[in-house]
């Protein structure tokens, strides 16, 4: 049935599996007072001697006798070997002899409801109120004692001895200055007074070409990148209201995540939902149908954190974006489970792979679902899931790749070892899906590293981090990775980068940021990092938590946390190092995003439970970071602070009030690739990048102006290998030349869509598409009834071309030596036969051979050739055209006359490339346009 703007299927049982219930029984009907979302993981199964009970010495020996023998036979029959494999040593169990082979592990079934359409703007979504919030209870792997215990930062002679406190100040004194550039901008995020009396906030936050988004605990709003708030703050109740049948529709509880989706240009929000501590429990996920997440609307989701389960909670979940399997790629997310009538015990981890593919069109998530039992994990919860953003894409087939580490019973155990896990997903056979080694999910790797003690205590609370002005500690979630794990190859070298709060000297301190670099090129783990380092400033005995690390497209890498201490409110800090920089070091030096200004009173002490940095993708340079402070000292009164720096520095830019095309500035450098085409050469081709491998596609053209000389395949570019490739498949017809050409998706699948086109030297022009699966390497026509009614005439190029919201855009065309031409036409590749193309409002004038490119929700054409006394001629004709509305805007035109050349969006801005053959034509000039 179909409600206003909104289209409901019914509820859908996905099959992955025949995992049966454990039919755990809740003790208790009630609620306990838990804030909103619990944080982190899971209450014990066992207790320790001082929780009560009897101790018989006599039977702890004769058990201890028979226990010894079960142990020696199950020795013998090998029952420990994967037990033995993550206790301390270096052995790496990465080889893919070691991995589960296909078929060998069964998915999990999967409840789930969507998608659901909602076909709103989120500035007219109905108000529907969060959930009432209070202090949430954390939930950790194992106890965590009952009683308070980590000094705060003291003088000599209290906790510190007077040696150690004298070698603290002249480290202070001869640290060097830091190099790290200032925020270029910050500006206020949403605070508990627009969200929820609560604690923690949950900040977290993700920046595309047009937006940031940022996600609290109970709610998310939208801002451009100045800070100007867009829409919001927008309830997870009045976003997720039409998952009716679901926790989703009212009842969602926290633990948000929001990220940007780079390839596809598209957002990804979720939280998790729950009625109650019996369950079910739920995750809600809303992927954007557009670029716009205020506009475009959304397709929603609800699935369940364990069919098999219903009453095992889904704790801490965290996403990531993978391109494999391919085409379409998967969103990744795993969850801590628990017990939910009771918060505990802790049952293990699931991890999900979702259908991006499939998401992208509305389609249905199709989720590979596995649970990783304690016997698998063995101390650990909290696994991540690596995800990227700069460099090559992962290679086509790489599995995608978790980490984690210990959170052992014990506080200041020293551990020595970061797990890995290899994540095989197939949507078509999900049988065929693996996830580590054996039933057990046991990791595929157990990578060795320097020693380190995770940052936590038995205190009341889980507390340690000291504030200026009142006694009341600080939790660090230091217990576990933090998000995100980042990927990223580099010239094909593969890596992921991570980090983790941990402690020096326990539980006196600081706290410091671990960060590493693991090697992970050709999809195996390496025995030891490639770097690592204890982040503590030369140990300045500030308090250094809740770390994000983020690396931009040159390889530098940076780190957002907290830090406090006893004469510091909490604030907001970075630090960073350069790709040149000596390994294993933030050469770089640390620099204050935003300093706090209160400390928080509370007798939970909650903080966090996370930040995030991330790389803008508009130039793949500028970090991005979130995180919690306190403008004074109060209870549940937090707020948020969002930032952007660079290892450039500089001044904030500030838009022209007429935004006006300029020339290149100075600064901007070329340099030579390989020839194409065994240095033949080519013209009148086409030039698309493919999000989904990386690699670029020249699509058709030709060698020369001689009839004959027209390419019948292909040219595939691998920035990773710099080398050009000749594909196999073959063009339908020599009709290749000036056609317009886009990735579209299509069931989930990208292809390179391909319309019209002439031979050399001849003067018809075909209407006919085609398109081109690069993964595949498969050329498909579509059928006559699906020709481009632009060219009815049979001699009609294509003018200027773009791509929006998944429909290619051709403006303008040539009348083959005759006229330019001003129709604009919409194609949008889902719907059915005959139905495909949509006239759209006339250009201004004639255009044809036009630099044309899509920034934000607006296509933007500056220059444009046309026919003129019989002569093709260069113009100045610019404008912009405003899909969405249907309507034809004014902009300045560009500074020189040109055509025949391409324009880009580069940073939010148009990028004209040379062109034109009008003396002083054809130029090498670039000329910049910055929509403002």
């Amino acid at each position: 049935m179909t409600k206003k703007g909104v289209s409901l299927p019914e509820p859908i049982e996905k099959a992955r599996g025949n995992k049966k219930p454990k039919n755990k029984t809740a003790t208790s009907a009630q609620n306990p007072a838990m804030k909103k979302k619990s944080t982190s993981q899971s209450a014990p199964a066992r207790r320790s001697l001082g929780e009560g009970g009897f101790f018989n010495l006599r039977v702890l020996i004769g058990l201890f006798v028979v226990l010894a023998g079960v142990f020696l036979a199950l020795f013998g029959m090998g029952a420990f070997s994967s037990v033995f494999a993550q206790g301390k040593g270096t052995k790496n169990i990465s080889s893919t002899t070691n991995q589960a082979s296909p078929g060998t592990q069964t998915p999990d079934v999967v409840q789930l409801v969507g998608p659901v359409r909602l076909d709103k703007d989120l500035r007219d979504l109905p108000y529907v109120a969060p959930k009432k919030e209070f202090e949430e209870r954390v939930l950790t792997r194992y106890p965590r004692g009952t009683g308070e215990t980590g000094a705060t930062e003291a003088p000599a002679g209290y906790g510190t001895s007077g040696l150690a406190y004298v070698q603290r100040l002249l480290k202070n004194l001869w640290r060097p200055v830091p190099t790290m550039p200032p925020p270029l901008l910050t500006f206020e995020g949403l605070g508990a007074a627009q969200a929820c009396a609560c604690a923690p906030p949950d900040s977290d936050g993700d920046v595309g070409p047009n937006h940031y988004v940022e996600a609290v605990n109970v709610a998310f709003n939208v801002y451009d990148k100045n800070g100007v708030s867009l829409a919001g703050p927008t309830t997870y109740n009045s976003l997720f209201a039409p998952l009716t049948g679901t926790p989703c529709s009212g009842f969602n509880d926290g633990d948000p995540f929001v990220f940007y989706d780079h390839l596809a240009d598209r957002w990804v929000i979720s939280d998790f939902a729950f009625s109650s501590l019996n369950g079910p429990f739920y995750q809600c996920i809303a992927v954007s149908q557009t670029s716009s997440p205020v506009t475009g609307g959304w397709f929603l989701y609800a699935v369940q954190h364990d069919s098999a389960n219903p009453q095992w909670l889904g704790d801490y979940p965290k996403f990531a974006l993978w391109n494999n399997p391919q085409p379409g790629g998967a969103y990744i997310f795993t969850v801590n489970l628990f017990f939910g009538p009771t918060l505990g015990p802790f049952e293990g981890v699931g991890v999900f792979a979702l259908d991006r593919g499939s998401m992208l069109t509305g389609g249905p998530p199709n989720p590979v679902h596995f649970d990783v039992p304690i016997a698998g994990l063995g101390d650990s919860y909290s696994m991540v899931a690596a995800t990227f953003r700069t460099g090559t894409p992962p290679p086509a087939g790489r599995d995608a790749m978790l980490l984690d580490v210990d959170s052992p019973f014990n506080e200041n155990t020293t551990l020595t070892q970061v797990k890995g896990w290899k994540f095989h997903v197939d949507f078509v056979n999900p049988a065929n899906s693996t996830l580590g080694i054996s039933v057990n999910h046991s990791p595929n790797a157990l990578i060795s590293v320097n020693p380190f003690v995770e940052a936590w205590t038995n205190a009341t609370g889980f507390t340690l981090v000291p504030q200026q002005g009142t006694s009341d500690k600080l939790q660090t979630l230091g217990d576990k990775i933090m998000t995100p794990v980042v990927y990223q190859n580099r010239s094909g070298t593969e890596s992921l980068w991570a980090d983790q709060t941990n402690i020096l000297n326990f539980p006196n301190g600081p706290t410091i940021i671990r960060w590493y670099q693991f090697d992970v090129t050709g999809g195996n783990f390496a025995t030891t990092p490639v770097q690592q380092q204890d982040w503590s400033n030369n140990n300045d005995g500030i308090w250094r938590f809740m770390p994000s690390i983020a690396v931009d497209a040159n390889g530098n890498t940076a780190i957002g946390y907290s830090a406090s201490s006893s004469t510091m409110f909490p604030g907001i800090r970075y630090a960073g190092r350069l790709a040149s920089d000596p390994p294993g070091n933030l050469a770089q030096g640390e620099a204050t995003m935003f300093g706090g200004t209160g400390s928080q009173i509370d007798t939970s002490n909650r903080w966090g439970d996370y930040s995030m940095t991330t790389i803008d993708p508009a130039d793949g340079m500028s970090f991005w970071h979130v995180n919690e402070y306190y403008a004074t000292n109060s209870t549940f009164n937090w707020h948020t602070r969002i930032g952007k720096f660079n290892f450039v520095g500089g001044p904030t830019p500030t838009p022209t009030a007429t935004p006006t095309p300029t020339a290149t500035p100075s600064g901007c450098s070329w340099s030579a690739g390989p020839n194409l085409n065994d240095n033949v050469g080519g013209v009148r081709l086409v030039g698309v990048f493919f999000p989904t491998n990386g690699k670029f596609y020249a699509m058709g053209g030709r060698s020369s102006d001689s009839p004959g000389s027209d390419f019948t395949h292909p040219f595939e570019y691998n920035p990773a290998t710099n080398t050009w490739t000749t594909k196999s498949a073959t063009y339908p017809d020599t009709q290749v030349n000036n056609m317009a050409c886009g990735v579209l998706t299509l069931s989930g699948t990208p292809e390179i869509y391909c319309v019209g086109g002439s031979a050399a030297g001849q003067t018809t022009a075909t209407a006919r598409v085609f398109f081109y699966n690069p993964v595949t390497d498969t050329i498909t026509s579509l059928t006559a009834g699906d020709n481009w009614p632009g060219d009815a005439s049979g001699t009609i190029l294509p003018g200027g071309f773009s791509v929006f919201n998944n429909k290619l855009y051709i403006l303008g065309g040539f009348d083959i030596n005759v006229a330019s031409t001003n129709q604009i036409w919409e194609f949008d590749p889902t719907v059915g036969v005959g139905s495909k193309w949509t006239q759209k409002v006339n250009t201004p004038e004639g255009v044809m051979y036009a630099p044309t490119t899509t920034i934000g929700n607006i296509i933007y054409l500056a220059g444009a050739s046309d026919f003129q006394g019989g002569l093709v001629v260069d113009t100045t004709n610019s404008f912009s055209f405003n899909p969405v509305a249907n309507t034809i805007g004014s902009i300045a035109p560009i500074p020189r006359a040109t055509g025949e050349t391409r324009a880009l969006n580069f940073n939010g801005q148009m990028l004209v490339m040379g062109g034109g053959r009008v003396s002083p034509n054809p130029s090498s000039e670039v000329d910049i346009f910055n929509p403002g």
